[in-house]
């Protein structure tokens, strides 16, 4: 069992099938889904009334178990139910059901709304009937919990099917996070999540999500060349390559070197600058990963100096201009590559690799074949998609993050873990989460320096 899988409608059906025919009944599955639901519901309710919205399906049913959990634990609660339960788990528990029903929620008077109307399943508009009926309920009750999803929102693209759909306190995911969960703009409406599992086994090649790695201090006996020599390329404008070298240097790399186009004015004490020509400075054979892109350039000298670095066959992290500037024959066959495109970057990528998909997923996991790297597509919902197919998504992450050069920060940060030996994929997870950490740690109205900075601390986090 995976806590950290994200499965699409027909992987979460095909798990359940599997619990199905190894001999657990769907009674006992919805009973499992619905008691686990309940305890959050009770968390939230602190006591007050609480409406039950029970739609026809298997999620409604989960709202029959919920409801009747909630009624012996003495609230004051009542189930609206638009449409008679058509499953038959959802019929034996609404039978087991012993309290208030209603089919218009006119009469409810809640303040907490439980939400069960349509689960995962849902991939067309609420009706015009059901969205006027969720939208009233839910403006009539300050605190609102949706259960699996929230009504109204696609589950595998995160899509809102409806206008003006309601936000939620809380999100109960019942047996594996769905897609919807962590993607934009569904997100947006869920608040807090927390996932009830009932049983579901790990789902070859499902998507995950990316979770706190697990760190270790440096051997006793390691130096700074056993830790992984990171050398950052800079350009035309220095000030992005220097971000992305303090960041580099607190994330696990034992050395970085910052192989300057013109020596910066000020560079931190510990950073080694180098500004010897970059074929000769690359061809250091301690150099574990290379940094391109951040600061470079998008002049003829600045492609040059990409060509040269991807020329050097090295693991390289490629960001920024370097996105911009590379074509494919430039990438050479075999190499490590890790790039890290904002949606902007992502679209010139993905016409450059000529790769056309409906949408930023499957784009990046499209670029990610096409092109053989890495690809750590970011942004409030950054996701990061392998060559063979391996998708990870990031949970949530400081909005704060939204100023100029944590770009730069991450970048760094990713090339750092990949000069201590991780591969682009591992790289990429790392960095992605220690960036939230560390981001988390700044708290609020931070710069891009003070980023770099609390790399440290998100690093102490993980060990």
């Amino acid at each position: 069992m995976s806590a950290n899988q994200i499965l699409t409608v027909a992987q979460m059906q095909a798990a359940e099938q599997a619990l199905i025919d190894a001999g657990t009944s769907v009674d006992a599955l919805m009973q499992t889904a619905g008691k686990g639901a309940a305890q959050w519901v009770l968390r939230v309710a602190g006591g007050r009334p609480v409406t039950v919205l029970c739609g026809p399906g298997n999620n409604g049913g989960d709202g029959y178990v919920i409801a009747e959990v909630l009624r012996k634990r003495g609230l004051e609660v009542c189930v609206v139910a638009p449409i008679a339960p058509k499953t038959d788990a959802a019929k034996n528990a609404r039978r087991e059901y012993k309290g208030i029903s209603l089919s218009s929620g006119k009469d409810a008077k809640g303040q907490v709304l439980v939400d069960c109307l349509f689960g995962s399943g849902l991939a067309r508009p609420l009706s015009g009937e059901h969205i006027l009926l969720l939208r009233d309920l839910a403006a009539r009750h300050p605190i609102r919990i949706a259960v699996d999803l929230p009504s109204g929102v696609e589950s595998d693209s995160g899509a809102l099917l409806n206008e003006r759909l309601p936000d939620y306190r809380l999100t109960i995911a019942l047996g594996a996070w769905k897609f919807a969960h962590y993607r934009l703009p569904a997100r947006t409406r869920m608040g807090d999540l927390k996932l009830v599992p009932i049983g579901v086994d790990a789902i070859d090649g499902a998507a995950q999500l990316i979770g706190k790695p697990r760190l270790r201090a440096p051997a006793f006996d390691a130096h700074k060349y056993t830790r992984g020599l990171c050398a950052v390329v800079g350009g035309a404008m220095p000030g992005a390559s220097l971000l992305a070298s303090q960041s580099a240097m607190r994330a696990g790399a034992g050395y970085v070197k910052l192989l300057a186009h013109h020596a910066p004015a000020h560079v931190p004490a510990g950073l080694v600058t180098s500004e010897q020509p970059l074929d000769e400075a690359i061809a250091d054979k301690r150099i574990a990963s290379i940094l391109v892109g951040p600061g470079l350039g998008r002049e003829r000298e600045s492609e040059d100096r990409l060509h040269g670095v991807l020329a050097a066959g090295k693991p390289t992290v490629l960001d920024a201009d370097a996105l911009m500037l590379l074509k494919p024959d430039m990438l050479q066959e075999g190499t490590a590559y890790l790039a890290t495109p904002h949606d902007g970057e992502l679209e010139a990528l993905s016409r450059a690799f000529a790769v056309v998909a409906p949408d930023r997923q499957q784009r990046a996991l499209a670029l990610a074949k096409a092109s053989g790297m890495v690809v750590l597509a970011k942004g409030p919902d950054t996701m990061i998609a392998a060559p063979d197919g391996r998708l990870a998504i990031a949970p949530p992450a400081p909005s704060w993050l939204s100023v100029a050069g944590t770009g730069d920060v991450l970048a760094g940060i990713a090339a750092s873990r990949m000069a201590t030996g991780r591969d682009p994929f591992e790289a990429a997870c790392e960095a992605v989460w220690l960036h939230g950490e560390a981001a988390r740690q700044c708290g609020a109205a931070f710069t891009a320096d003070d980023l770099a900075l609390a790399v440290s601390g998100a690093i102490a986090a993980a060990e």
